[in-house]
């Protein structure tokens, strides 16, 4: 079941851009700006943009892979999970 987007429009973020910004912070999920009746912008907190970051690094990395095998290039698969037990453990910092 997908989550329902919470929405502001941009006049309640300049009326308390403190609440908006600390609702974002707190709840962790997006929030859609909205102009004129519009969405105009998304509002994540630093934490989840910069998960959001590193998943798409970790997927860029897993297309890139299966473009080298299809090419016949590539590393070893002990290479391979040397690398991925690096990520995972930079993530976990």
């Amino acid at each position: 079941m997908s989550k329902i987007p919470r929405i502001v429009p941009i006049s309640v973020l300049r009326q308390d851009a403190a609440l908006v910004l600390k609702s974002v912070q707190n709840s962790q999920q997006p929030l859609i700006i909205t102009q004129r009746g519009r969405a105009a912008a998304i509002m994540l907190s630093v934490e989840s943009y910069e998960k959001s970051e590193h998943e798409r690094e970790l997927l860029r990395l897993l297309a890139k892979g299966e473009k080298e095998i299809a090419e016949n290039q590539g590393y070893s698969l002990d290479s391979v999970l040397k690398e991925a037990d690096s990520l995972l453990k930079e993530q976990d910092k």
